[in-house]
């Protein structure tokens, strides 16, 4: 199932997607009789979500997705955590090894932006990069779990552009504030639940700039594989319902390349997982004050 967050006449809802087309919460409510909460977060983490899944077979989809805006899928999450370097492919180019233990950023929910918004990048940027990557939602609480537990606390998954100013983080020698941007976190379009993805870690992903591909790969090249990363991670940290763990970026940024062409205003990005949806922004620079 695909859930999505959205504006529709002006107000903010959710409901669930089939192909081109979405049923609203209010259609959801009105055709199975369940009295689903307002809140998304609660639809999915305290059992609405389980409630009314056998009872969607003949819900009509009446709403165009043509007439929606979307929204971040998850609001407001406790946690964004970003894995760098770990794709083997991408720590080959940087001339490193994928580690063994996950190597975390944390950015602020602030940075939270949809598909078909821009990415505001202030003028003095001057190193803006892409990076695509598999982004995981957490839908239970949980601390210190196995990897057979981790596969139970996934909820689903979403496409996440992890954008990065180079320029500030090989500047501070460190990535938050180069990747903590506001808008530096654009995810959807929707979550896919993880019982419509048959093997999460053989997914086609790719990064399109103004419609030339910038990378081209598979999750299979993931180093650190899902359940791994769930289960190390809890061993830190505690999950809760509704964080976001990105899962690093496969080759292909511009991150140390000689000529390297980074983002400049205008260039249209693409990203697509598959079986998970297309994510489209616009870069668009802005005066600094």
């Amino acid at each position: 199932m695909k859930i999505a967050r959205f504006l529709h006449n002006n107000a903010e809802t959710y409901g669930l997607v089939n192909g081109t087309r979405i049923a609203t919460r209010d259609e959801i409510t009105y055709l199975t009789g369940v009295p689903i909460p307002h809140s998304v977060k609660d639809f999915l983490f305290d059992g609405w979500y389980d409630e009314i899944k056998n009872k969607l077979e003949d819900l009509p989809y009446t709403e165009d997705i043509s007439k929606i805006k979307f929204l971040p899928p998850i609001p407001n999450p406790n946690k964004i955590i970003c894995l760098a370097f770990n794709y083997v492919d991408h720590a080959k180019e940087q001339g490193l090894q994928a580690p063994d233990d996950p190597a975390i950023v944390i950015k602020p929910r602030t940075a939270l932006n949809s598909t078909g918004a821009d990415i505001v990048c202030p003028d003095f940027v001057t190193q803006l990069d892409y990076e695509v990557e598999l982004a995981m939602i957490i839908g239970k609480n949980c601390k210190n779990i196995s990897e057979q537990e981790a596969a139970k606390a996934i909820f689903g998954y979403m496409v996440f552009n992890d954008v990065s100013a180079r320029d500030i983080q090989f500047k501070d020698k460190q990535f938050t504030r180069g990747k903590s941007f506001d808008s530096f976190a654009p995810c959807g379009p929707w979550i896919t639940t993880v019982d419509e993805i048959e093997d999460p870690q053989n997914l086609k992903l790719t990064t399109k700039v103004n419609g030339e591909v910038r990378q081209n790969s598979s999750t299979s090249n993931m180093f650190i594989k899902i359940p791994q990363i769930v289960s190390k991670i809890s061993r830190v940290m505690t999950l809760e319902k509704g964080d976001i763990i990105s899962t690093g970026t496969p080759a292909g940024v511009m991150l140390n390349k000689p000529n390297a062409v980074f983002l400049k205003d205008g260039d249209k990005i693409e990203m697509e997982i598959e079986g998970l949806g297309v994510l489209n922004n616009t870069i668009k620079v802005v005066k600094s004050n």
